[in-house]
């Protein structure tokens, strides 16, 4: 279960990241409360995968499966560019995600 935990803490990092572009564009102070809630949900969901995965383990899936999602969002959602360059280094943070839970 701790890995979901883990998998569902990205996913809240990547809407925090996602709120806060959406805040910057038109900056609202409803548009905070998505933002602080997405982040919060994902902190309590990290911390609870933390409980079984190694802190280093986890908080480097977390940073990096956020990230390479923030990247994708970006591009798919905001028209930020995606160049085959972009596009295989964020392979390389996935295919790191995907081994350190592989080998860990």
């Amino acid at each position: 279960m701790a890995w979901v935990f883990l998998a569902l803490a990205s996913l809240g990092e990547i809407f925090g990241v996602m709120f806060i572009n959406l805040y910057l564009a038109d900056k609202k102070w409803w548009r905070l409360i998505p933002l602080v809630l997405s982040f919060g949900l994902g902190f309590v969901l990290l911390s609870l995968a933390m409980r079984e995965i190694p802190m280093g383990t986890a908080y480097a899936i977390w940073t990096g499966l956020g990230a390479a999602g923030a990247v994708l969002i970006g591009i798919l959602f905001f028209r930020e560019p995606a160049g085959w360059k972009r596009l295989l280094f964020i392979s390389f943070i996935i295919a790191g995600a995907a081994g350190l839970k592989l080998f860990s």
